[in-house]
């Protein structure tokens, strides 16, 4: 590998574990029994230390977690239903009040082992191994293969036939879908693409970074 192709690499992956970092609401992992939230939801109540799960949410939230925390460890001593009961109800509280601090939907909690994809597990053993090389290795790689085929895409509909308009929007198509990929990948190397999206006043238009072509 050259000097180039190492830069070229390197640029590559930082960008796509950017990427990873700004992963979409619907692959995020806080709503699930066997995720973080919940994990430290269920470690505050066997210790009694709420502190373990106050990390997950906002200063202002902390009233309402700490009112279901005095209500849960009251109505789980009764017997096991009631415990069982009792622990979903704050499980619930606290991941819709970590939902909302992030500006995202809570549609309830999911079942633990719920298909994750391949890059948030990736990123929690990343952290877990104090390492992201193989994390970055696995993102940087989507991301070259992504450019690359829509590129190839966008080459093999250019050099259509004058006059031939059906052509000419299959062209189009794949020059727009290129485009606004390398667009999206450029905004989240800018820091650019949030996470989750922030609440939205009443009345505000919603405004996107992506131009129309």
């Amino acid at each position: 590998m050259n000097r180039n192709d190492g830069v070229r690499l390197t640029v590559v992956t930082a960008v796509g574990l950017v990427i990873a970092l700004c992963v979409p609401v619907a692959f995020a992992h806080c709503d699930t029994l066997d995720g973080p939230v919940v994990k430290a939801a269920s470690k505050a109540l066997e210790t009694n230390d709420i502190n373990c799960v106050l990390i997950w949410v906002k200063p202002e939230q902390e009233a309402e977690v700490r009112a279901a925390f005095g209500k849960t460890l009251v109505v789980r001593k009764l017997d096991e239903r009631a415990k069982n009961l009792a622990d979903m109800y704050f499980y619930e509280t606290v991941v819709r009040l970590h939902r909302a601090g992030e500006g995202a939907p809570y549609t309830g909690l999911k079942p633990a082992g719920t298909d994750l994809g391949v890059i948030v597990p990736a990123a929690d053993k990343a952290i877990d191994a104090n390492s992201a090389d193989a994390l970055q290795g696995l993102v940087a790689k989507a991301v070259q293969d992504g450019i690359r085929q829509r590129f190839q895409h966008v080459i093999e509909k250019k050099n259509f036939r004058p006059g031939d308009v059906q052509a000419g929007r299959e062209y189009v198509k794949a020059y727009v879908e290129f485009v606004h990929y390398v667009e999206q990948v450029h905004l989240a190397a800018e820091g650019k693409i949030a996470s989750h999206p922030e609440p939205q006043q009443s009345g505000e238009p919603a405004h996107s970074h992506q131009e129309s072509h």
